[in-house]
């Protein structure tokens, strides 16, 4: 009978360890689908990092620039569901005129580029100046629509604190008044 649990105990456990193991390069796979999507869309852009420079300066879009502008106002106001990120997508396809997969991978591109900046306000505050070097002034109206669209499709329909001080630096940045 002990050798009986004790083979029972060694199969319970073999079972927990390959459990583990598939869990792990299941992960392992979707990490890598993720590096694919963005190596993808970096591609579609034309987008290349140039050496000692930060990776928003290498980016030569205005429309990645607005789409990453938009994620990182998207985060800052909480965690963003799948309905305020398809929402972000329609409102790139109307306002920059481009087609729901060109949508996409600017989104895709721009949430690396906010990951790539330390967070959704130094991302949002990078990007923007970065949009306003490439476009000046012409490109405050695109930009002000797709964050106007993102901040309806918040929680509630207003922006946080946050959201609201990002603006604030926005219309700093494009002498606003």
């Amino acid at each position: 009978m002990p050798y009986l649990i004790a083979l029972f105990g060694l199969v319970i456990g073999a079972y927990f360890w390959v459990q583990r193991a598939r869990m792990a390069a299941e992960a392992t796979q979707e990490l890598a689908g993720v590096a694919q999507d963005v190596i993808a869309a970096a591609k579609r852009f034309g987008f290349r990092r140039k050496l000692n420079l930060h990776p928003v300066e290498s980016l030569e879009d205005p429309d990645v620039a607005i789409a990453g502008a938009g994620v990182a106002f998207l985060e800052l106001g909480g965690l963003p569901t799948a309905e305020q990120q398809d929402k972000l997508i329609a409102s790139l396809q109307s306002h920059l005129g481009q087609s729901h997969g060109k949508a996409e991978e600017a989104a895709i591109l721009g949430r690396w580029l906010v990951a790539e900046s330390g967070g959704a306000l130094l991302g949002l505050e990078r990007l923007t100046r970065r949009l306003y070097k490439m476009r000046g002034a012409q490109s405050f109206q695109p930009l002000m629509t797709v964050l106007k669209d993102v901040a309806a499709a918040g929680r509630d329909g207003t922006v946080s604190a946050r959201q609201r001080e990002a603006l604030e630096e926005i219309a700093r940045l494009y002498r606003v008044s």
